[in-house]
């Protein structure tokens, strides 16, 4: 099965299922001798886990990462990094419905299209769960960019939105609800709209937007590999995302030239940042600024129509643990896959 490596110099390759008896990965491209706060990593795992908090899935999971290769005495030896995930809690009973039928919206009919056979439980390797595996490579990618700071922060849940610029937020503030967002009074709103649909059996979308400063000059190649390119192809990777910009991103569509263009200071930053940090497929030292489109879980507990694999209409309805709104859990997932493009940047530029 192709399509699950990502990266060039420093990559991830990740494998496993949800309800199998692990999911794992194996980075390549790591330089050696970073040591490595483990710590930290597993902060970064904590913050993506569920049955963290009542507004995500109630599945518990530890995620506890057990490195099997490429670090010795605390630092990384420049040999590939393999990594291990025990599933620890998995209820396959709870997807026995699907066996023979198609959940609407879920990957459960292309599957069995394309391969002619397919691991229903949970989803299998098209499962959320798979992500926790790029957290790991993410957390190491940002000890790699010591310097350089990624936030991520929800910033809409379905018409509820932040009405601040982030520049005005405060990041320190983003673990402080549940939500993970750094304005509170949108983050009241936006946790009580999720449990009133999550009592509804329904789901509901939302965006993150994703801030990293203290980005060097010169990232990104100036054609096919331009940063927002790869930056774009890692968000939409993500499971549930359904859209991506950077700066001004579908705005900047609707302004003169005049009023998009970025002026420069006289030390090469600019008075205006609506390129949002990039210009030419390369970073220009300024803010980097991006938001992710997540659309509603597509398991819901309500009755819905679908097919079986013979083609006759049936009934069903979701059953088992899962996301009113995947948005929080989600966070930390986009600071990971952010940090894995930019350490692929930052190692090619130390080539020049």
């Amino acid at each position: 099965m192709a399509g699950n490596t990502f990266g060039k110099l420093f990559n991830i390759t990740t494998f496993g299922e949800s309800h199998g008896v692990a999911i794992g990965g194996v980075i390549d491209g790591c330089p050696p001798n970073i040591v490595l706060d483990f710590e930290a990593i597993q902060k970064e795992m904590n913050r993506r886990k569920p049955g963290q908090s009542a507004i995500v899935t109630q599945r518990k999971e530890p995620d506890e990462v057990k490195f099997l290769s490429g670090i010795f005495e605390g630092k990384t030896t420049g040999t590939p990094i393999g990594f291990v995930i025990e599933n620890a809690n998995q209820k396959s009973k709870d997807y026995s419905h699907i066996k023979e039928s198609y959940r609407p919206s879920h990957a459960d009919y292309v599957y069995d299209k394309k391969y002619g056979h397919r691991d229903y439980r949970g989803g299998g390797r098209s499962s959320a769960r798979e992500t926790a595996s790029r957290v790991v490579a993410g957390a190491i990618a940002k000890q790699l960019l010591k310097n350089i700071k990624i936030n991520a922060f929800t910033s809409s849940v379905g018409e509820i939105f932040i009405n601040k610029p982030y520049q005005d937020l405060d990041f320190s503030k983003i673990e402080s609800n549940d939500i993970r967002c750094p304005d509170q009074d949108a983050a009241d709103k936006m946790i009580a709209r999720i449990k009133e649909i999550r009592k509804e059996g329904d789901t509901i979308g939302g965006t993150i937007t994703c801030v990293i400063q203290n980005v060097p000059v010169g990232l990104g190649e100036p054609v096919f590999d331009k940063l927002h390119a790869d930056l774009g192809k890692a968000m939409l990777s993500i499971n549930a995302v359904k859209g991506f910009e950077y700066g001004s991103g579908f705005c900047g569509a609707k302004m003169k030239g005049s009023e998009h263009n970025d002026l420069y200071n006289k030390d090469g930053t600019t008075k205006t940042n609506l390129s949002g940090g990039i210009q030419g497929g390369i970073s220009n030292g300024m803010d980097i600024y991006f938001r992710v489109a997540f659309k509603p879980v597509a398991t819901i507990m309500q009755k819905q129509e679908t097919i079986d694999k013979d083609g006759n209409s049936v009934e069903m309805q979701g059953k088992g643990r899962h996301d009113p709104c995947v948005v929080p859990r989600a966070v930390p997932i986009v600071e990971a896959m952010a940090a894995l493009v930019l350490a692929d940047f930052w190692l090619l530029n130390k080539m020049y």
